[in-house]
């Protein structure tokens, strides 16, 4: 197998957001550059749509350029919203499929060594055929790109209708039905776990969140880490993002998460509201949260 894409120019700890691709790729990595990321998750495309227009050769060449500016690291790309692998509809399935192909493709153009989707819904087809389904799907999209370098992470949900992935327990199906081995991992959602039922809000809460993961999926599987507080109450399977120490997690939460020292090396994102002001903001609230070694 194919040795991974190397993160290099390490600055502990590893904060950043994910910014905008507006006039083009390049431009979040200026973006992420302005408001203090030292790494960013982006689109690859227009998230909103099943497709996007092919990567030329002088996009690809302006977006390494940045990078090698600004030392910025490109972690992830996270794939478009519209993608469900585990819908019972034919034709939403089969565009899907699709797209997913083309989004692992395009990380490895871009040299971005992480995808990160939500797992999907199964629209009432029932959870087992949906967490297989999505599995399966995974799996055959590596057959058919023949990509090796970037990781697909799957995202941690707040299970919010018939989303899958809101347990550890059905994450770890995913990943052991793909046998992808070193090629599928988690992104853990701060603000989805908690709305999940995973109480992060004190050190022992977090401790103790963080030993069922490890036993159940493996701690060496977590690869990214989105820092957003949540607006809404522990367990209340709500997906709602808000600004951090604003929403019900409380800033003593994220102080255990930045100091955990077994997650020195994992990249943290935000993903909040409030635009490019908001995100200065919270990275230096952020690391005013971090104590020194």
């Amino acid at each position: 197998m194919s040795k991974k894409f190397p993160i290099k120019n390490k600055k502990y700890p590893l904060l950043g957001a994910h910014t905008s691709i507006a006039g083009g790729l390049f431009n979040a990595i200026y973006y992420g550059l302005e408001i203090g990321c030292n790494v960013v998750q982006i689109f690859s495309k227009n998230q909103m749509q099943w497709k996007g227009k092919p990567l030329s050769k002088q996009e690809i060449a302006k977006f390494r350029e940045a990078v090698a500016r600004t030392g910025i690291i490109p972690i992830t790309v996270h794939d478009s919203y519209l993608i469900n692998l585990a819908s019972p509809k034919k034709t939403t399935y089969n565009q899907s499929f699709e797209a997913f192909v083309d989004e692992l493709e395009r990380c490895e153009m871009l040299q971005i060594p992480y995808l990160v989707m939500h797992p999907g819904s199964h629209l009432e087809s029932g959870e087992k055929k949906g967490l297989n389904k999505i599995a399966t799907s995974i799996q055959k999209a590596y057959q058919m790109s023949g990509i090796q370098r970037t990781t697909v992470l799957l995202e941690t949900t707040a299970g919010q209708g018939t989303n899958l992935g809101y347990t550890f327990e059905q994450l770890n199906h995913i990943i052991h039905k793909t046998e992808l081995e070193g090629n599928i991992g988690v992104c853990l959602d701060t603000c989805h776990v908690f709305a999940a039922g995973y109480d992060i809000r004190t050190k022992a809460a977090w401790k103790k969140t963080k030993k069922v993961f490890d036993r159940v999926i493996g701690l060496e599987k977590l690869k990214v880490i989105h820092l957003n507080d949540s607006m809404k109450n522990l367990g209340s399977r709500v997906d709602r993002h808000t600004r951090i120490g604003r929403g019900e997690i409380g800033l003593k939460g994220f102080t255990h998460i930045l100091n955990d020292r077994e997650l020195r090396e994992v990249p943290m994102i935000l993903e909040i509201p409030g635009g490019k002001l908001a995100y200065k903001k919270d990275l230096k609230i952020l690391r005013g949260l971090v104590r020194a070694s």
